[in-house]
């Protein structure tokens, strides 16, 4: 099989780590090698936090970054980080899911980028043409609850061949804290029956 890159992308507090490793460990249920690597710029102050993720057979992975224009899945837990992802990383005919809230990167508020209307998030993947599947809950309990959001509606695709909703769904239960078990199941059932 052909590597199936996805790139993650968001701001620092919004749960990137964990979404990853809910991914990571999905795919290795699944049967397939994964190489990632994580980037933090500043996390713990509103900095970008990014995430490579390879999957694919083991001896056709080599490295864990993904190519400029070569990710298969653009993962935005914000608008700008999701159209930033889009615009440097996509593939003609990709996929971008993300969670359309304005947590404002530290660049922003500086005055140093411009945030981008959701339309404007759509047409950079009509330019690809590409998919756009849109997240937001409007009760949502806690707003560190956007990746588990992303993450329902990711179940509901089949992104590769037998990594299915069932095992993104096992892998969470058994990643996320006790504390947060039912209320992270709630709000990944809630966004995988919700996709558009």
């Amino acid at each position: 099989m052909k590597s199936y890159n996805i790139f993650i992308s968001g701001v620092g507090g919004q749960g990137i780590g964990l979404l990853a490793e809910v991914l990571i460990q999905s795919c290795l249920a699944a049967g397939y090698a994964v190489l990632g690597v994580d980037t933090h710029g500043l996390a713990q102050r509103g900095g970008i936090v990014v995430s490579h993720l390879r999957i694919g057979n083991k001896d056709k992975l080599f490295t864990p970054r993904i190519t400029p224009g070569e990710a298969d899945l653009i993962v935005g837990l914000e608008r700008l980080e999701a159209y930033r992802g889009i615009v440097n990383y996509m593939r003609d005919g990709g996929t971008c899911i993300y969670y359309d809230a304005e947590q404002q990167p530290i660049h922003v508020r500086m005055g140093l980028s411009q945030y981008p209307s959701h339309e404007e998030l759509e047409k950079a993947v009509a330019e690809r043409h590409g998919k756009v599947e849109r997240v937001f809950i409007e009760d949502l309990p806690d707003v560190r609850m956007q990746n588990t959001a992303v993450l329902g509606r990711i179940a509901s695709f089949e992104l590769v061949e037998g990594l299915t909703g069932d095992i993104i769904r096992e892998q969470l239960l058994e990643i996320s804290p006790s504390s947060a078990k039912d209320a992270n199941l709630k709000v990944f059932e809630q966004a995988s029956a919700a996709r558009a």
